[in-house]
């Protein structure tokens, strides 16, 4: 499945006193570099749990050919060997404060400057073209991706071809997995996300394909904005460590989300669009303020706010679709975990939602996974997650885990949680070895130690490859 990748390169214009005097762009495409493969290392912990060991390394970048790729995503067979390199720690909320008052421009001349070929812009068919034109007025190459779910307008694909066109560029687009599609359809019908939330649809048609986008970069860039959704992005930053995806080397802190218009205002980004000529989405002189998927999109009426248009048979604080799940406070990001049952934080100031909700995933009470621990020879190997669902990285690899145990249902390995914070920490450190959330256990079959997973990629591919290797 292609993700779009554009490369854009820019000739010196006219003199200017401005430091962004370098406008116009090229379709001269630029290789793809694929960069550094991270692993942490771990020491073998106390408590009887086995671990296993692991070295930091990065790997040289390796080129790869730029015209529509199927996917940005190295593959395992062009890695090569690894050369040991120090990695210096950037502090990127130090970095969000300095660029607090900063124009747009120059956001997005800081982000392509620091990230070159190793950062893309997302781009939805709607105003967030003003972060296209932002990129080109800086000179700079740049890359452009998009999510193609299958139901869109006519009129976002024509303002696709219009932008290419215009900026002499190649979106790539990434796809839904097919059969994930046909499965939900054939399931549940076409408009199943009318009866029971848009959720289930988006994350197979959105979530997922952006999730595979990412693995191939080392940061993005969005057209969050603060005014956009009432009581749900009021908190975005102008630079951050991206606390939901995963980039290039996996594990937390492997990916940058840059959000260049955050602290601008709606009619601002359609005064920049008007007096540069950009072209736009026709929908928007239709009414259309916010432009999604064709089904969950409608005019707003005046007075209306933006988002009202998108899922509007829901509530106002539901209407976001999971790519900007980090990006939420805390209370609105609590409704969209799992089934919305509140729990108590640790430290009973807040409620959170439970996580890891599907029948594929047992919930552990603290006799079971001590009589899970006792056991020397059991029917069946069990992977378990140590988790609190207030931890941001729990709730990072929440959808992983839950694929995890849909492609793992009838093989002969149980998944299973077990909420290991307040009361139960202890215990868990003590006998199950629990460093941080989440620490994930296997238990083999005939074997009362359990063995606990090395590292901090928490995509399914990786933890199925460690549950293969073992039983």
């Amino acid at each position: 499945m292609a993700l779009a990748v554009t490369s854009s390169s820019s000739a010196a214009a006219s003199k200017s006193t401005s430091v962004f005097s370098r406008i116009g762009s090229s379709s001269e495409s630029k290789v793809l570099q694929i960069g550094s493969l991270r692993i942490l290392e771990r020491n073998v912990s106390s408590g009887g749990v086995l671990n296993l060991p692991q070295r930091r390394s990065l790997v040289k970048a390796i080129n790869a050919e730029s015209s529509r790729n199927d996917s940005i995503v190295p593959l395992a067979a062009t890695i090569v060997a690894p050369e040991i390199i120090e990695k210096e720690e950037e502090d990127f909320e130090q970095l969000a404060k300095s660029l607090e008052n900063a124009s747009p421009l120059e956001i997005m001349d800081k982000a392509l400057e620091k990230f070159g070929n190793d950062i893309a812009i997302a781009f939805s068919g709607a105003e967030d073209v003003a972060l296209i034109e932002y990129a080109h007025l800086t000179g700079r190459p740049f890359r452009v991706f998009s999510l193609d779910t299958g139901r869109l307008n006519p009129e976002t694909y024509r303002l696709f071809d219009a932008v290419e066109k215009r900026y002499g560029i190649r979106i790539e687009y990434m796809f839904p997995d097919a059969v994930e599609v046909q499965g939900l359809v054939r399931s549940k019908g076409l408009f199943s996300f009318y009866e029971d939330g848009h959720q289930e649809c988006c994350r197979i048609r959105k979530v997922r394909p952006l999730r595979r986008a990412l693995k191939g970069l080392r940061a993005w860039i969005t057209g969050q904005r603060k005014d956009q959704s009432p009581g749900t992005r009021s908190e975005i930053p102008i630079v951050q460590v991206d606390p939901v995806f995963e980039g290039l080397d996996g594990g937390s802190g492997s990916l940058v989300k840059w959000n260049p218009v955050a602290n601008v205002n709606g009619n601002d980004i359609w005064t920049f669009l008007r007096t540069m000529d950009v072209p736009v989405n026709s929908l928007h002189s239709q009414g259309y303020v916010s432009i999604g998927c064709e089904p969950c999109t409608r005019p707003v009426l005046p007075g209306q706010h933006e988002r009202e248009g998108r899922w509007w048979w829901e509530d106002a604080k539901a209407k976001e679709c999971g790519l900007h799940k980090g990006n939420l406070k805390q209370d609105d990001a609590a409704q969209m975990n799992g089934n919305g049952n509140g729990v108590a934080h640790s430290n009973g100031s807040a409620t959170v939602a439970d996580i890891f909700n599907t029948q594929n995933v047992v919930s552990l009470s603290t006799a079971g996974i001590e009589n899970l621990a006792k056991l020397e020879d059991r029917k069946e190997p069990w992977l378990v997650v140590l988790y609190a669902p207030w931890c941001r990285f729990c709730q990072a690899m929440e959808e992983s885990y839950v694929d995890l145990a849909e492609n793992l249902a009838g093989s002969g390995v149980k998944v299973g949680k077990f909420r290991a914070d307040g009361d139960e920490k202890e215990y868990a450190k003590s006998e199950l070895g629990l460093g941080s959330f989440p620490t994930i256990l296997f238990f083999p079959k005939h074997s009362s130690r359990p063995i606990k997973y090395p590292s901090e990629k928490r995509d399914v591919d990786s933890l199925l490859a460690f549950v293969n290797a073992l039983r």
